[in-house]
């Protein structure tokens, strides 16, 4: 049996909910039915400030870690902040 949820949210928060859901291939009720059954099953709900990283950047830093890895792509150390700033105007 289904039942039907009234909540507030404000319309650009919506309207950027649905537009996401609907690029996963889903609809905004599945992605809050999702939702309700992860809090029944753990029992929480994890508010954070801290910065998530995007996995877009998590590639990103694999490519670095395998430069550092490799001694690619690597310029320096500069012995002054003038050193660098001639190596920089340089390019």
């Amino acid at each position: 049996m289904q039942t039907v949820i009234h909540i507030k949210a404000d319309k650009e928060v919506k309207e950027n909910a649905v537009k996401v859901a609907h690029a996963l291939g889903l609809n905004l009720s599945d992605v809050i039915n999702a939702s309700l059954r992860n809090f029944i099953r753990t029992r929480e709900i994890i508010f954070s400030d801290t910065p998530q990283m995007t996995p877009e950047l998590e590639k990103l830093l694999d490519r670095v870690e395998e430069d550092i890895k490799h001694n690619r792509n690597i310029v320096g150390p500069f012995s002054t902040a003038e050193e660098m700033d001639r190596y920089l105007d340089s390019q």
